[in-house]
């Protein structure tokens, strides 16, 4: 078992400390999420745990890198697969945390897809919760409708840092599944209230605060956009076409996940008719 996890550890990114006691892993494909881990003096607690169990074993090997501690707790910020998949193998004997919603979306999952074998949550919560990892703290919370209608945040106050799941990729266009824009804004706004000195995305590159503030100012200079255009009376295909988003040509756009400006756009539409 060791060398084979020392094999898969030289294939896997090596993790980034991000203050004490707490690893950042970014992923090396863009299809699986981002894992954060934090070490306390008798366990593991992991955000996240990547698309399958191949990846899985590329984060549970760079958590190897770091401590041969247990893995107590995984926190599965919302039910996409890529987020989830690897619970299993990285943390068999785990408590999987998550919100209420994304249980019971998990467990849909399962029915849809039998053999994905997805592990729902045996701990769920419908605000906040906080784990004592000692001698440090994550505090887990549902900052209300965003990407999904059951997301979750972990700050790390120790830290002064947040896994944010997919309420942040950075620089990149969201996919939106059944959540709410408006909400979304809101909850980025209120994690910008707090002491941040490292994000760690859903996706893509380890953060800090400007590339958060500068995520949260792609969705809102879109939903005003938007907004004015609804309010004109103009057509679904009329807001696709005459957004103005140049000022964010940098960001990665994903047309097989319905991931671009305008398919955002098209989204906050529909959210505005309801």
């Amino acid at each position: 078992m060791l060398v084979a996890l020392s094999a898969v550890a030289n294939a896997a990114p090596a993790p980034k400390q991000i203050g004490p006691g707490l690893y950042a892993y970014i992923s090396d494909n863009d299809g699986s999420a981002n894992s954060t881990f934090l070490v306390g003096k008798d366990g593991i607690l992991v955000v996240d745990t990547g698309v399958n169990s191949t990846e899985g074993r590329k984060l549970l090997a760079a958590i190897r890198s770091v401590s041969t501690l247990p893995i107590k707790y995984i926190v599965n910020t919302h039910y996409h697969p890529d987020h989830q998949g690897g619970n299993s193998v990285v943390g068999p004997d785990a408590v999987i945390i998550s919100t209420e919603w994304t249980r019971e979306h998990t467990i849909l999952l399962n029915k849809s897809q039998p053999a994905a074998g997805f592990v729902p949550a045996v701990v769920t919560f419908t605000e906040r919760l906080a784990i004592h990892l000692e001698p440090y703290t994550a505090k887990i919370y549902f900052p209300g409708k965003a990407h999904t209608s059951g997301d979750a945040l972990v700050y790390f106050p120790e830290q002064h840092a947040l896994a944010t799941g997919d309420l942040f990729l950075t620089r990149s266009s969201p996919a939106m599944d059944d959540g709410s824009a408006k909400s979304w804004i809101h909850a980025l706004d209120e994690a910008l209230q707090l002491p941040i000195d490292s994000v760690v995305p859903g996706h893509f590159e380890l953060a800090g605060r400007p590339e958060l503030q500068r995520f949260h100012d792609y969705l809102k200079d879109l939903y005003t956009q938007v907004q004015i255009l609804y309010d004109k009376h103009s057509s679904v295909q009329d807001v696709r076409r005459n957004i103005h988003m140049e000022k964010y040509a940098d960001f990665r756009q994903y047309p097989n996940y319905q991931a671009t400006f305008a398919d955002n756009a098209e989204t906050i539409y529909h959210q505005l008719q309801q």
